[in-house]
Order: C-alpha cells, then structure tokens, then sequence
C-alpha cells in the first residue's frame, strides 16, 4: 500500500468510527431521557402521596439525583443521566412507601384507639345496667 492509500484508508476508518460513536450516542440519549421522565414522574408521584413531610431524607436525595441527572442530559453525558434518574426514581419509590407506611400505621392507631374507646363506652353502659 502507498503512503496516501494508507492515508486515506485512515480517514476513511476515523470518519466510520465517528459516525458510529455518533450513532451509538444517540442511541443512549432516547432512554436516558425516557428514565429521566418517568424518575420525574416518580418524584412527583412521591410528593402527592406525603413524602415530601413524611419522607424528607429520600425525598431530598431523590430530587438532587434528579437535578443531576437532569444536568447531565443537557451536558449529553447520557449513561450517567440514565443512571442518576434510575437511583432518583428507587429513592423516589422508596419515599413514596414510607409516606404510604406511615399513613397506613397512623390510621391503624387511630382505629385502635376508636376501638378501645368504644369498649370503654360499652363496658360503662353494661355496669350501669
């Protein structure tokens, strides 16, 4: 092979090795910003459910993982945009629960103690009978 031969199979070779980063580039950007979506839609789904008072901790690691990731989209930086929203929606879900748990034991105590006052207000009329 001569010398521009060589040449210009090297341009050849670096402009296909370009258009397939390009390509592969790309091809992460649509599920980075999908997950970044629905980690949104996680956060959100967390803070009606109560988590942002019930849940602070995980509420504010959820919502800084997700201005992070956030970020990195715009900076194409797309495998860490996927996975910082992948970690924002686990804690966005894991606040979510413990809002729900939480709800969920304090209706139980209130109901316990409806319970027990009922049977105070039985018993008390079966004595005055």
């Amino acid at each position: 092979m001569t010398m521009s031969l060589r040449k210009h199979s090297l341009h050849i070779l670096c402009g296909a090795a370009v258009f397939a980063l390009a390509g592969c580039a790309s091809s992460l950007k649509t599920p980075a910003t999908a997950d970044v979506a629905v980690s949104t839609a996680a956060v959100e789904n967390a803070r009606a459910a109560g988590a942002n008072e019930l849940a602070p901790e995980e509420m504010s690691a959820a919502r800084e993982k997700m201005r992070r990731a956030q970020a990195a989209l715009a900076s194409k930086d797309y495998a860490l945009a996927q996975d910082l929203a992948n970690q924002a929606q686990a804690d966005a879900k894991l606040a979510q629960s413990k809002a729900n748990s939480t709800k969920a034991t304090t209706a139980a105590d209130t109901l316990q103690e409806d319970i027990r006052v009922l049977r105070e207000e039985l018993n008390r009329a079966n004595n005055n009978k």
